[in-house]
């Protein structure tokens, strides 16, 4: 990492992948370039991890479950030092072989977001699980006044970061972060899974003393 990363200039990398065809380099360059400029000023290395992991995927299909591992451990994240604000684990939630985990932490920008996501996925059991949605509300003040960032991501699990959003948003949450993971047993839960997606968002939040009053 130079000196002026995030703010000044990207971290420094090399790429080694002599199967590689050279337009596809130029590919990976060009996204890695992109991802930067989109989010200066902010910490990208995971995102730029999850990029390679998928233009490998796109290129060169894994092939067996060796193959696979390699790959994992080639893009492993576990050994990058991550600064972010303190995370609080709830309690998990199992239903009929589906286990449910709500992960909060106080944020006050999107850094801190990018920062706290990329420490969950340093952990390899929040990292493959099937689903990890997250939402989350920041106050930001400007002249103006107060204004409210929102965001959330369903991950693949239809319309649960949206429920987790307003979820935030009856409880009046500010500077919040919530992520929860699924790991899917193999029974339908059917609208089940979005009351134990609540009740772990609800519930980590309270046990991370962020729950307003």
């Amino acid at each position: 990492m130079p000196e002026g990363y995030p703010s000044q200039s990207p971290p420094k990398y090399e790429v080694s992948a002599p199967w590689m065809d050279r337009k596809v380099k130029e590919n990976l360059h060009y996204c890695l370039d992109e991802i930067y400029l989109d989010n200066l000023g902010e910490t990208i290395i995971f995102q730029w991890v999850e990029k390679i992991r998928e233009i490998l995927q796109t290129i060169r299909p894994v092939e067996s479950a060796k193959e696979k591992i390699l790959i994992e451990e080639t893009l492993d994240l576990s050994q990058i030092e991550i600064s972010c604000p303190e995370i609080t684990h709830g309690e998990v939630i199992v239903d009929r072989k589906s286990s449910f985990q709500g992960h909060a932490a106080e944020v006050h920008s999107i850094d801190d977001i990018n920062a706290v996501l990329a420490k969950l996925k340093q952990n390899k059991k929040i990292r493959n699980a099937t689903h990890n949605m997250y939402a989350y509300r920041i106050e930001k003040k400007t002249e103006k006044g107060t204004t409210m960032v929102q965001d959330c991501d369903d991950d693949g699990e239809a319309h649960a970061g949206g429920r987790m959003l307003h979820l935030l948003q009856i409880l009046d949450q500010k500077n919040t972060l919530v992520v929860v993971s699924r790991w899917y047993g193999g029974i339908q839960l059917g609208p089940d899974r979005f009351r134990h997606i609540n009740n772990a968002t609800r519930q980590v939040i309270q046990q991370a003393g962020l729950l307003k009053k």
